[in-house]
């Protein structure tokens, strides 16, 4: 029985942790108002007939605070990448000189940045509700393992051990958001 347990408590915990990378990963998309390369990550260009990473294509960089500057291996590419900036619906103007795409980042206005906070505490709330919902199967794993004849002393420790993760869990999700408000809203 105590394989089981253990199992349930690996199963959550990597569920937990899976809310954490996603929310990391949703995050990085929310700018802040300074230029970062990772706001581009999961763009996709047709290239050859297959949708590519724009990393795998040319060079994403960002040469100060307000710019990003995009190098493609291929002049050809010039066109194709900056119709799929566009189409990605970011917010972005491209602008190419026939070498080099350049992306100037705008300033943000305060209301902008307020609602850039209310994505981030979205986003944060999505995550918290993923590691409840790993609690409440973790939790409803454990029961169905006591009806199966394992002891209320371990189910409830084992619950114990549970809410302890989600509580941790919940408080890196805290700090995470509370970094990123702190981010947007500094100027």
């Amino acid at each position: 029985m105590q394989e089981e347990v253990d199992f349930v408590l690996e199963h959550t915990e990597e569920k937990m942790s899976g809310a954490i990378t996603h929310l990391e990963k949703e995050l990085l998309h929310i700018r802040a108002g300074k230029a970062s390369p990772s706001m581009l990550d999961g763009l996709t260009v047709d290239y050859y007939g297959s949708m590519t990473p724009l990393s795998q294509v040319s060079n994403v960089s960002t040469p100060d605070a307000r710019t990003i500057a995009i190098q493609p291996w291929e002049k050809g590419l010039i066109s194709v990448i900056e119709k799929a900036i566009m189409n990605a619906n970011l917010g972005f103007n491209p602008d190419n000189n026939g070498e080099i795409i350049r992306i100037n980042i705008p300033v943000l206005t305060e209301e902008r940045r307020k609602d850039l906070v209310k994505q981030v505490y979205q986003e944060g709330e999505t995550a918290k509700i993923s590691v409840r919902t790993a609690r409440k199967e973790a939790n409803d794993g454990l029961k169905k393992l006591q009806k199966d004849g394992l002891s209320e002393d371990l189910e409830k420790d084992a619950e114990a051990v549970v809410q302890k993760l989600t509580d941790n869990f919940g408080n890196n999700i805290d700090d995470l958001v509370q970094t990123k408000e702190k981010d947007i809203m500094t100027i």
